[in-house]
């Protein structure tokens, strides 16, 4: 298996308003959580869970839409249960990657069957005792009951320039290139 993250990797390159560091050292200590990481597309959300699992010393179980929806009806759910269930048994943290994709907003639903499954969706958050992390770009889509049980909601935004220069001049040294100067910082 591919190694996802670069070994230069470090949270502080995340534009979010907590120490991802600490929320880290919080879910060790506690050995549970539900996080939302939320915000636009490349701005690190997936690579912070990977980096998480190397941190806890945990394996990752990583769920998309095309892992768990069906077109058959009640699928989805048990495919939905089986996977925590899983993650569960294996002391794993469990990642639902574009969770918008399954906790749509239940009011704006139009078969039964969406809302049967965000419920069960919501059913397995509840009872899991292990952490659990979802992640999304469209976090106004998402079911406000489902909001409500995360433990955080974290929003990860783009690079502020100085994270983006830091991380410019790390990258050049992994990879042997001479320390920026001011000229290249002003193109940043």
């Amino acid at each position: 298996k591919p190694e996802i993250l670069p070994g230069y990797y470090n949270p502080s390159f995340i534009n979010t308003s907590v120490d991802l560091t600490k929320v880290a050292e919080g879910i060790n200590s506690v050995g549970s959580a539900n996080l939302c990481l939320y915000g636009p597309s490349g701005t690190g959300k997936s690579a912070y869970v990977h980096w998480l699992s190397k941190y806890l010393n945990l394996p990752l179980y990583v769920k998309k839409s095309s892992d768990l929806l069906s077109m058959y009806v009640g699928e989805m759910e048990h495919n939905v249960a089986q996977a925590f269930r899983t993650a569960e048994q294996d002391n794993a943290i469990l990642l639902l990657d574009e969770v918008d994709s399954f906790l749509q907003d239940r009011r704006s639903a139009k078969q039964t069957w969406e809302i049967t499954q965000v419920n069960e969706l919501l059913t397995q958050m509840e009872c899991y005792s292990g952490i659990f992390i979802a992640t999304t770009n469209l976090v106004n889509n998402l079911d406000q009951a489902a909001l409500r049980r995360f433990d955080m909601k974290l929003m990860f935004d783009y690079l502020t320039t100085e994270q983006a220069w830091q991380l410019y001049i790390q990258h050049s040294q992994s990879i042997g290139l001479e320390i920026p100067g001011a000229m290249q910082k002003r193109c940043i």
